[in-house]
């Protein structure tokens, strides 16, 4: 199987270990990734919140590239991603007078949409085009001591989700159910983590963390395993921040699901870029057995 796989900018700098280890799954399945080719920003956190049209246009581009290359699918592995060029999708099929305006503009690059491409999240390629079962056969170390919370995220399965449900999501539990993981089930599966808000509403986007972080605490996760790049920072990294606000001790460690599924696969934490993650990762790495 080949998949076409547009990185997206987080995964070049601050979520390189996802980006890392989802290749390496792809490796251990047999899955052969191809990039976009010269790829640019699906402007989720810019433009579209600033000039719309610009957004679609930019995003567009990377369609444009995509139908060039001859595929007519795109994996993402974010969830901003996911949602933000998506959108782009159903601007255009609103009216041909969009169309033509965002063909208009990549005009100028010598570029054309027909609007063909449909974006994917990796965990329903896994799910739907790989299988459950697939996955369990490839299982080398299961990971059965681990208790793991899978957390969706609220764009894996809002607005345009056609593989899980939108308010009690169970595909990525069934994926790491299938390396071999305890997976609790907790209410904030699907919630918000704040978002790009811990850079305009702090307050707000550290109760959203503290509310997913008390949750799973009190269900005894090990772990949370994340689908989103965003999600991954806002939970890794501001811990402390809600410890000290709160009089908390949360410590939880929180890791992008392609390293556990990478793991069970049997591929080295060195490989899953685990030195790249902000938090302790003992009990992850401690809960693979074999």
């Amino acid at each position: 199987m080949e998949i076409l796989y547009y990185p997206g900018c987080s995964e070049e700098i601050s979520a390189s270990n996802y980006d890392k280890s989802a290749r390496k799954v792809c490796e251990a399945l047999a899955i052969k990734v191809t990039d976009v080719t010269d790829w640019n920003c699906c402007g989720a956190t810019n433009y579209l919140s600033v000039e719309e049209f610009m957004g679609f246009a930019v995003a567009a581009r990377n369609f444009a590239i995509a139908e060039k290359m001859g595929f007519n699918q795109m994996m993402v592995v974010c969830n901003g991603c996911l949602t933000a060029l998506s959108k782009v999708n159903q601007y255009m099929e609103k009216s041909s007078e969009n169309k033509n305006k965002i063909n208009e503009a990549l005009g100028a690059a010598g570029l054309k949409y027909e609007g063909k491409i449909k974006v994917r999240h990796f965990i329903d390629i896994l799910a739907n085009d790989i299988g459950v079962e697939k996955i369990k056969q490839k299982v080398i170390r299961p990971l059965k001591n681990l208790k793991v919370a899978a957390y969706s995220g609220c764009q894996l399965v809002r607005p345009y989700c056609d593989f899980d449900s939108k308010e009690f999501p169970t595909v990525l539990d069934g994926l790491l159910n299938a390396a071999g993981a305890e997976v609790i089930d907790f209410e904030g599966k699907a919630r918000c983590c704040g978002g790009m808000l811990m850079t305009t509403k702090e307050e707000v986007a550290q109760k959203l963390i503290k509310d997913i972080l008390e949750e799973v605490t009190r269900k005894g996760a090990d772990c949370i395993a994340t689908a989103c790049p965003l999600c991954q920072i806002n939970l890794e990294g501001y811990q402390s921040k809600i410890n000290s606000k709160y009089g908390t001790n949360y410590n939880m460690e929180i890791v992008p699901f392609t390293q556990l599924l990478g793991l069970a696969l049997g591929v080295g934490a060195q490989e899953l870029a685990f030195n790249k993650n902000l938090t302790n990762t003992k009990k992850v790495l401690s809960g693979t057995s074999g």
